[in-house]
């Protein structure tokens, strides 16, 4: 018994310790595998290709706040675990391909403002 009244700030350093190594296991067990970052980048593209369509050029700051809105209304948990600039380079890339898109289909913005255009969420 006195062996833990003398030792009980070792005790707790060493429990807190081990809580906090499991709370990073668990933090990086939830991170996304190359799939789910895959329909992330997808829906970064389809959020980026909205708000350019409803936004037009020019309002960059509003436009990538618009799209992580978007972004932590669908992945609330994952909006949790990376952070901003981080996400502002996935969106980057999402720029880029939309950036590529447009070169092949320029008709692609009004498409996407067309209300009678269907979009499948499955």
């Amino acid at each position: 018994m006195s062996w833990l009244v003398e030792n009980w700030v070792l005790i707790v350093v060493m429990v807190a310790v081990i809580a906090s190594v499991i709370s990073f296991l668990f933090t990086f067990k939830k991170l996304p595998t190359n799939k789910q970052l895959e329909a992330v980048k997808s829906w970064l593209l389809y959020w980026v290709l909205k708000a350019e369509a409803s936004l037009g050029g020019g309002t960059g700051k509003i436009k990538l706040a618009m799209v992580y809105d978007a972004f932590v209304q669908r992945y609330p948990w994952l909006a949790k675990i990376i952070t901003y600039n981080t996400f502002s380079l996935l969106v980057d890339e999402a720029l880029d391909t939309m950036r590529e898109m447009l070169q092949s289909n320029p008709n692609l913005l009004e498409n996407i403002k067309d209300p009678e255009t269907v979009i499948n969420n499955n």
